[in-house]
C-alpha cells in the first residue's frame, strides 16, 4: 500500500530547540556498527563468488569490550587488549561446500580497523571471538524459494527523510573534518574518538566536541593546553566558512578538562580510541543510517549494520527509506521536504511493502494532493529496481551509520 500525504507537523528548522549527535570513526560504539557492517560486505562477496548467491548471514549483534592500558605525558602501554564479539548467524556451506565464515570475519574485521584506526594493531591490541551459528530452517528458506525477489525475514518499521537541517549539516561536517585527511594532518597528535553534539535554540547554535589526544605526542599538562587551544581556533575557523545560517556559532572541546589536576584533568589517549580503557561499545547504540542521532526527528529502533542486504529489512528499509526522501524532494517540484515510512511483513516479497507513506513538507503554493500520483511513481520505480540496491547495499556502497 503506498500512501502520499501533507507533512502534519513542524519543520524542524522552525522549532525552537534542536539536538543533534554524531559519534565518530573511533567512537566504540561507531566501531562495532562498521566492523559488523564490513563483514556482511566481505561476507555477501564471499558467498557470491562461491556460490553464485548472497546466502543468510546476520553479523549484527557485536560487543567491543574496553580494554586497559598505562598512559602518561609521553606515552603508555597496552595492559589488556580490546575483545570484539562477533555474533549471531550465518551460512557456513551449501550442497556440500563450506565457506571459512570465522577467517572472513576476522580478516574483515581487521582490515577496517588497519584502514581507520591508525594506531591500533588489530593483531596486538584486539582480541576476537566468535559467537556465530547457522541460521534457524524457517529462515534460511527464505533464500532457497523461487522468485527473483527475496522475501523479507521479519516486520519491520523504518522511516527516513530528506534535506538534512543546517544543524544535522553542521553536526555531520564537523565530525567528518576532525577525522578528516587535512585535519589530521594539521593535528596527528588527535584521536579518532570523536563524538559531536549540536544543539540550537532558535538561530544560535552550540556545539561540544569531545576527542582525545594522543598521550605519546603530549609530553605535559600545558603542551596539552596548548594544542586544545590550537584545536579550537581551527575549528572555529572551519565552523566561519561554512556560511549556515546561525547568528551565532558556539563551540567547546573536551568540557570535562580542567587545568591543575595532571591525568586527571585531560582527555589523552594511546591508542586513539575510548575502547582501550573507558567505554565499550554495542552495534546499534550510534548513529542511525543517516550518519547522526537526530533527537527531535522520527528514528527507527533496528541496528542496521551487519543485516543481509537481500532479506532484511531491519537494514534495506532503513536505508532506502532516506533514499526515496531525497529522490522525492529532488523529483518532484514543491516538495521541500519529505518523510518516508515504510513497513514489512515477514514473508512478503521486499519490493511490496506493506505500507509506503510519503509525508511532504510542501513549498508555499503547492498542495501534497497535486503531486501525490508523481510521487507515488517515484515509490514504485525504486522499489522496482529493489534487487540493484540491495546488491549495492552488499556491496557497501550505502553508509549504515
Amino acid at each position: 500500500m503506498i500512501l502520499v500525504e501533507k507533512y502534519q507537523g513542524l519543520d524542524i528548522t522552525e522549532q525552537s530547540v534542536e539536538i543533534v549527535e554524531r559519534k565518530g570513526t573511533g567512537h566504540p560504539d561507531q566501531i562495532c556498527d562498521s566492523v559488523m557492517d564490513a563483514i556482511s560486505v566481505a561476507l555477501s562477496k564471499a558467498y557470491l563468488e562461491q556460490f553464485g548467491t548472497i546466502l543468510h548471514h546476520n553479523i549484527d549483534k557485536g560487543l567491543l569490550a574496553a580494554g586497559r592500558v598505562r598512559k602518561g605525558f609521553g606515552g603508555g602501554e597496552v595492559i589488556e587488549p580490546m575483545e570484539l564479539t562477533i555474533g549471531d548467524r550465518a551460512t557456513f556451506g551449501l550442497a556440500g561446500k563450506e565457506i571459512p565464515v570465522e577467517e572472513i570475519a576476522r580478516d574483515a574485521a581487521k582490515g577496517w580497523v588497519r584502514t581507520h584506526l591508525r594506531n591500533v594493531d588489530p593483531d596486538r591490541h584486539m582480541t576476537y571471538r566468535f559467537k556465530l551459528a547457522p541460521g534457524s530452517e524457517e529462515l534460511t528458506d527464505i533464500f532457497r524459494r523461487p522468485g527473483e525477489v527475496r522475501g523479507a525475514n521479519d516486520t519491520s518499521a523504518a522511516v527516513g527523510y530528506y534535506p538534512l537541517s543546517p544543524t544535522e549539516q553542521a553536526v555531520l561536517a564537523l565530525e567528518r573534518e576532525l577525522n578528516g585527511e587535512r585535519f589530521k594532518n594539521l593535528f596527528p597528535d588527535t584521536g579518532e574518538d570523536v563524538k559531536v553534539m549540536g544543539l540550537r535554540c532558535r538561530d544560535e547554535l552550540d556545539l561540544t566536541v569531545a576527542m582525545p589526544l594522543l598521550c605519546n605526542a603530549i609530553s605535559s599538562e600545558r603542551q596539552y593546553f596548548d594544542r586544545k587551544e590550537a584545536i579550537r581556533a581551527e575549528l572555529t575557523s572551519f565552523l566561519a566558512q561554512g556560511g549556515a545560517p546561525f547568528r551565532r556559532v558556539s563551540l567547546q572541546l573536551n568540557t570535562l578538562d580542567q587545568p591543575g589536576r595532571g591525568l586527571g584533568g585531560v582527555y589523552l589517549s594511546l591508542l586513539g580510541t575510548s575502547a582501550e580503557d573507558a567505554d565499550s561499545g554495542q552495534v546499534g547504540r550510534g548513529n542511525r543510517v543517516n550518519g547522526l542521532i537526530p533527537i527531535a526527528r522520527p528514528i527507527g529502533t533496528e541496528a542496521a549494520a551487519g543485516k543481509n542486504p537481500m532479506s532484511h529489512v531491519g537494514k534495506i528499509y532503513n536505508v532506502l527509506a532516506h533514499r526515496l526522501a531525497r529522490e522525492i524532494c529532488d523529483s518532484v517540484d514543491g516538495v521541500q521536504g519529505s518523510y518516508v515510512l515504510l513497513l514489512s511483513r515477514i514473508g512478503d516479497p521486499v519490493d511490496k511493502p506493506h505500507m509506503a507513506n510519503a509525508q511532504l513538507l510542501m513549498e508555499p503554493g503547492h498542495e501534497a494532493a497535486q503531486v501525490a500520483a508523481e510521487v507515488e511513481e517515484v515509490l514504485e520505480r525504486e522499489f522496482s529496481r529493489i534487487n540493484d540496491f540491495c546488491l549495492d547495499l552488499a556491496k557497501g556502497l550505502y553508509q549504515v551509520s
